[in-house]
């Protein structure tokens, strides 16, 4: 079966297929960082909620009375995705030249999750299985030729995968340390797992699903790429932010040198982060990367330091886009809000460790469910090299 996906790609782009050795690609390196945090590009840190604190904010109290109340969080959205490197693929430069471009496949899992009479269902699951090529496999540069290919490999008699599609990767610029051609190629399929998180949002937005009421919390940042499509376009670009009114997203990982205080970076901040409290929350704005959004991110501690192994266990990002028309124009978020919010977050927490995860002080039991839900449907690592 494998012989016959790649010997099909090699035929069809006049390519000289290599049969390399499959191995899954390990992105949570530096790379992934660059992907997941891109809150490493922002700059110009600033207040960002309408009450000056200089120091920590203390919500104990408000976590214990609204423990008495319903959660506004309803919905839960986790997105996964696994790539693996199934082959190396030659093509010709200018006569007889070779150069080798690595063909990466990926899956990407995204689920949605809705909390009801506190028992948690399946809302929405989603699954797609990606490949991606060099743009120099479309020697032509048309634009039905990787569709066409996605069909004729889709043919194949006894295919044990559909496939979603086949994404090209630039090849115009140099290879780099800081630009790898796998990078490039993983990059296709992050893209692609962000978009789908973002048409699970807008279709529950459409069915009025989320309202002051009913949020949703997205496991991991809202710091989207937006592309010019979109960002161009007046009226899908209001869409877009207006379907992230009720949503809020939580990282169990990220960088706190770049939390900034009184000025400059400042992570013994967060490291310092009493249980039960919130720091001040700061804006984030690159317009580069997102068009004229802006970030309300704040850190909360829902786990004692003295019950973890790093400083910054414990502790969660919390983003929030800047959407209704007077955030927009004084570029803060409602502190009373934060706290609400935030109070809801430290109500979420898990009440015991589960297993083995070393994330476990970090997890909210909802997001740890959802996650669990989406692993359980992604193919094995083994399973899926044997598909190609």
């Amino acid at each position: 079966m494998s012989k016959g996906i790649l010997k099909l790609i090699a035929a069809e782009t006049a390519g000289e297929s290599y049969q390399a050795n499959k191995i899954k690609l390990e992105v949570e390196t530096d790379f992934a960082s660059r992907i997941d945090n891109q809150e490493s590009r922002l700059e110009n840190p600033k207040i960002g909620e309408t009450e000056k604190y200089n120091t920590y904010v203390p919500l104990k109290n408000l976590v214990r009375e609204i423990a008495k109340t319903n959660s506004i969080f309803t919905y839960f959205l986790d997105g996964s995705r696994h790539v693996y490197k199934v082959d190396e693929i030659a093509y010709r430069h200018g006569g007889a030249r070779k150069m080798v471009y690595p063909v990466v496949a990926g899956q990407v899992a995204v689920g949605c999750c809705l909390r009801q009479n506190k028992k948690l269902h399946a809302e929405n699951f989603l699954s797609e299985i990606i490949l991606t090529l060099p743009d120099i496999a479309n020697a032509n540069g048309s634009s039905g030729f990787f569709p066409a290919l996605t069909q004729k490999i889709n043919a194949l008699p006894k295919l044990k995968i559909e496939l979603s599609k086949i994404l090209e990767y630039s090849t115009s610029q140099p290879q780099t340390k800081e630009s790898k051609l796998e990078d490039r190629a993983v990059a296709k399929i992050q893209d692609s797992m962000y978009q789908a998180e973002q048409n699970m949002v807008a279709a529950l937005v459409s069915q009025n699903k989320l309202n002051q009421k009913s949020y949703l919390i997205k496991d991991g940042s809202l710091e989207y790429r937006i592309p010019q499509e979109i960002s161009k376009n007046s009226r899908r670009f209001l869409t877009f932010k207006n379907n992230f009114s009720y949503v809020i997203g939580l990282s169990k990982k990220f960088n706190p040198a770049l939390f900034t205080n009184n000025g400059g970076a400042n992570p013994g901040f967060i490291a310092e982060l009493p249980l039960y409290c919130r720091t001040p929350v700061i804006r984030f704005e690159n317009d580069t990367l997102h068009g004229d959004i802006k970030f309300a991110v704040w850190y909360v501690r829902i786990r004692d330091r003295k019950f973890t192994e790093s400083p910054f266990d414990g502790v969660l990002k919390v983003e929030k886009m800047l959407v209704t028309r007077e955030e927009i124009a004084t570029g803060k978020i409602e502190s009373d809000l934060v706290n609400f919010l935030s109070a809801h977050i430290i109500n979420e927490r898990n009440p015991v460790c589960y297993g083995a995860d070393n994330r476990w002080a970090n997890h909210i039991y909802p997001i740890f469910l959802t996650e669990t839900f989406v692993k359980s449907k992604c193919i094995e690592a083994e399973t899926f090299l044997n598909l190609f």
